[in-house]
């Protein structure tokens, strides 16, 4: 079979990508794609097809929307010289970040050739980002965050704590705390309204929940914003697009810690490098990290707690009918 004759399903084309499954219904439902169909309408993607879909990733990997996408392949290229400007400065702050962990490492190896030890806790992993006694339902057991990414997702099952987790985050880094009894604010600042626009062009439905939420996470104030449940109010389409929005940001950009059990938002095959995942556990041992890595250690637990948007509503009427 030569090259240009080579077929592959959805799985086989999603796992040569390193994209997920989802990804490429997307992409077909926004006219990005038009996938072979066999004669029971099975979708199959020959070498054209892949070649697209090549482009699409690219494409979104600097940043452009599916609706600017869609204009780029159809020989259009207003916005892709901004979109590349946008992708520069994501990677000069990674870069930066960079540059200053080589300076540290060398200042270290500078002090054991001069017979000076370095401190083995911060060798090791650096200083927390932050530390705090863990509230209830924990037993004040000391937990320290090592490292704020661009985007923690914290993860867990109902009742193991994780939103007065997420209260004390907040607290401890001088951040805001974006409840579920969100306020959208009278006028959405500019960058608010930027972000809004390319959610929309991205699918996303317009409406209160949406713009209440991304004004938290994009001028919730000088610190990290801490989000809960950021799933709520949002309907599947929303929740895919704002997904893919958080997947965008990169060192630099102002860190967030979101609360999910949505599998749109939180794409366990698509996370972004850098980014974390923060599991507390039912059993109200330490929350940890967690890999996006299948067999990594608490990789299940956090699948288990994730759901798509069909049956995280099922669930959320589920558990109101049975609330007192």
């Amino acid at each position: 079979m030569t090259h240009s004759d080579l077929v592959l399903t959805p799985a086989e084309a999603a796992r040569a990508l390193g994209i997920s499954a989802k990804a490429l219904r997307l992409y077909e439902q926004r006219g990005l794609i038009a996938p072979i169909r066999n004669g029971l309408g099975w979708r199959h993607y020959g070498a054209d097809q892949i070649a697209r879909i090549r482009e699409i990733v690219a494409l979104r990997t600097l940043g452009l929307s599916l609706a600017q996408i869609a204009a780029v392949l159809s020989g259009e290229r207003d916005g892709l010289a901004t979109a590349l400007s946008e992708h520069q400065t994501r990677l000069e702050g990674n870069l930066s970040g960079l540059l200053d962990a080589i300076e540290q490492v060398r200042l270290w190896r500078n002090d054991l050739s001069q017979g000076r030890v370095p401190d083995l806790a911060d060798l090791a992993k650096g200083a927390p980002a932050v530390s705090l006694a863990l509230p209830w339902p924990w037993n004040g057991e000391q937990f320290e965050l090592r490292r704020l990414a661009p985007v923690t997702y914290l993860v867990g099952p109902l009742g193991s704590g994780k939103t007065r987790l997420a209260m004390a985050l907040a607290e401890a880094l001088g951040g805001a705390f974006v409840a579920l009894d969100r306020s959208e604010p009278q006028a959405l600042p500019d960058a608010v309204v930027h972000e809004l626009e390319w959610l929309l062009e991205d699918g996303a439905t317009g409406g209160p929940a949406l713009r209440a939420v991304l004004a938290g996470m994009v001028s919730g104030g000088d610190g990290p914003a801490v989000i809960d449940l950021v799933e709520d109010g949002l309907d599947e389409a929303t929740q895919l697009a704002l997904g893919g929005w958080l997947r965008r940001r990169s060192e630099g950009d102002t860190p967030l810690v979101v609360m999910t059990r949505s599998s749109a938002v939180l794409d366990l095959d698509a996370v972004s490098a850098g980014h974390a995942i923060l599991y507390c556990p039912a059993n109200h041992s330490v929350p940890f990290e967690v890999l996006a890595v299948a067999g990594s250690p608490g990789y299940e637990s956090v699948a288990n707690c994730l759901g798509t948007p069909e049956a995280r509503a099922r669930t959320t009427g589920m558990v109101a009918r049975m609330s007192p």
